[in-house]
């Protein structure tokens, strides 16, 4: 006999657990929607700007917003919407890269740093330490003057890499704090007993448990990637010209024209903004949906 059409299970579009994120936080998930048309920006860049972002027309400089300039025009005549958009590919690129590598660096000098204990422990976390008391601004310039210039296309991979190294000793913290209530579990203990190697049992046995604050540290780390590559680009150590960078934009606009062409700063300035914002909403409601204590 078929079964009858309404017992029939329902096929879900989404995943239960998306689905169960966007009802209980509305407000990240707001912030995961303006991420989401960011990142189509970004990669539909090439269809979505209506001019290429470093043609320059001296004809059209510091052009106000018209119906060919939708949001105006920069010192050079470029399309600030242009630049705009493709600056989100920038952006996220930068935000993105750097997050995942100072994650994942601080995520396993803390996991090894819980496992080991005892002296390697100690020494590991004074070195954390010291590395939080200097403020992160100094440490990405120390960084970047540092590693100086190693240009691939349009992004400096010594960039990404001197973004990424502030996150390192903050996300070692917080995972070391996750991965001590885990190093005396009983399947960490059978891993020892079968004689695995702590590489091993750090990588498959206890990374996967640690992927929750992982993911909230991540996510917050995006936010904080592209604002500080916005401020390197800003003095002269980020992205360099031609290419379209939202820090780079406000360097060339604030200091001489902000009176005369106010739309020159405030486009590049809304855009880290509000991308900055989404990012946090998005990661304190992740944080917060991730986190069972949190929870009613």
């Amino acid at each position: 006999m078929a079964v009858a059409d309404h017992l029939r299970p329902r096929r879900r579009f989404l995943p239960a657990g998306l689905v169960m994120f966007l009802r209980e936080q509305p407000v990240a998930a707001a912030g995961l929607l303006v991420i989401l048309v960011i990142a189509f920006a970004a990669i539909f860049a090439e269809w979505l700007s209506p001019y290429d972002p470093v043609a320059v027309d001296f004809l059209a400089m510091l052009a106000p917003p018209s119906v060919e300039h939708p949001l105006g025009t920069d010192t050079f005549g470029r399309d600030m919407l242009s630049r705009i958009i493709y600056g989100a590919r920038t952006a996220l690129v930068i935000g993105f890269a750097s997050s995942f590598i100072g994650c994942t660096i601080g995520a396993l000098i803390g996991a090894g740093s819980a496992y080991f204990g005892g002296r390697v422990d100690m020494i590991v976390q004074r070195f954390v330490e010291i590395l939080l008391i200097i403020p992160i601004i100094v440490t990405a310039l120390v960084a970047v003057s540092v590693l100086g210039r190693n240009r691939v296309g349009a992004v400096d991979l010594n960039l990404i890499f001197a973004i990424a190294i502030p996150m390192v000793p903050n996300v070692a913290r917080v995972i070391r704090a996750a991965a001590l209530s885990l190093r005396d579990l009983p399947y960490v203990d059978a891993a020892r007993a079968l004689g695995y190697r702590p590489l091993r049992i750090i990588l498959v046995h206890m990374m996967p448990n640690l992927m929750a604050p992982f993911l909230v540290l991540l996510t917050a780390y995006v936010g904080q990637a592209i604002l500080l590559g916005a401020a390197l680009a800003f003095i002269g150590l980020g992205v360099a010209e031609p290419n379209p960078d939202w820090g780079l934009m406000l360097s060339g606009a604030s200091s001489d024209f902000y009176r005369e062409a106010p739309w020159a700063v405030l486009a590049p300035g809304l855009a880290i903004t509000i991308t900055v914002f989404a990012f946090n909403l998005f990661g304190d409601g992740l944080r917060d949906f991730l986190d069972p204590r949190l929870k009613r």
